[in-house]
């Protein structure tokens, strides 16, 4: 099963800081949704073959819209978490619905580094199913129409609103990718909106990977002509030295990266 490996997960801080809202490329008069906004209408694909629109969940006491995407390693972190939330609270009015914003063509070879899959909506449909998530994955990446009028920073981004479909929340999951949280904001968010009262912190800063909107294609083409016009050394390894690697009589770790495309 594809899933992000431990030494992934603890060099996600790393990725954080090269890719965290305050260094993406905003597209022009962007702006984010505000505590008491309406949510944002939509009708997109999901990971079922079906299309999916807002007032399908207008049942839900609460609706929970989450961005977030394959290729990051913050939302992997995420998954096993998200799917005991929708467990805990599915039965008691959630209605959580996920929506990737990327486009996939923004995505730069280097930030594929911590996935074995990339944005689009047939690699989101293997995501789904390895990852067993039991609620739904839309697909916003043809023309993110959606995540600009939700004003996307970041994956994970999440966004709660109330049965009036008002925005009472927004930020992040939590306050911790890999180690025990101990702020739980969405939680608490949802808690909140279920018993009628009012959410204790209605706003939190998201992080995690930037938005790849279709403004960063440009950057993705560059930086392949970039490495295209890099020289490249190669050697070959013998047997016998491949297992003294392998074998590694020192007293440190050794990282040993195969490059098997």
């Amino acid at each position: 099963m594809r899933r992000i490996n431990e030494f992934a997960q603890g060099l996600a801080i790393v990725l954080f800081l090269c890719c965290s809202p305050a260094f993406a490329q905003m597209p022009a008069g962007f702006t984010t949704l505000e505590i008491g906004d309406a949510a944002p209408d939509f009708d997109l694909p999901g990971v079922d073959d079906k299309n999916h629109q807002l007032a399908q969940y207008a049942d839900a006491k609460v609706l929970m819209v989450l961005f977030t995407c394959n290729h990051c390693p913050t939302a992997q972190a995420y998954e096993t978490r998200l799917n005991q939330l929708y467990a805990d609270y599915s039965e008691k009015g959630l209605a959580l619905v996920a929506i990737s914003p990327n486009d996939p063509s923004a995505v730069r070879l280097d930030e594929l580094g911590y996935s074995d899959l990339g944005d689009t909506l047939a690699d989101m449909k293997i995501r789904a199913r390895e990852a067993n998530y039991k609620y739904r994955y839309l697909y916003d990446g043809e023309n993110q129409k959606v995540s600009l009028a939700y004003g996307v920073l970041a994956t994970p981004h999440v966004f709660i609103f109330d049965q009036a479909r008002e925005l009472r929340y927004k930020g992040r999951i939590d306050d911790s990718e890999v180690k025990t949280p101990t702020s739980n904001d969405a939680r608490n968010a949802i808690e909140a909106l279920l018993a009628g009262e009012e959410v204790p912190v209605p706003v939190t800063r998201p992080f995690g990977c930037s938005t790849k909107w279709m403004t960063k294609r440009g950057s993705a083409v560059e930086s392949i002509k970039k490495w295209s016009a890099e020289p490249v050394d190669l050697t070959t390894i013998e047997q016998a030295e491949l297992a003294a690697l392998v074998a590694n009589k020192t007293e440190k770790y050794r990282l040993i990266n195969v490059w098997a495309t």
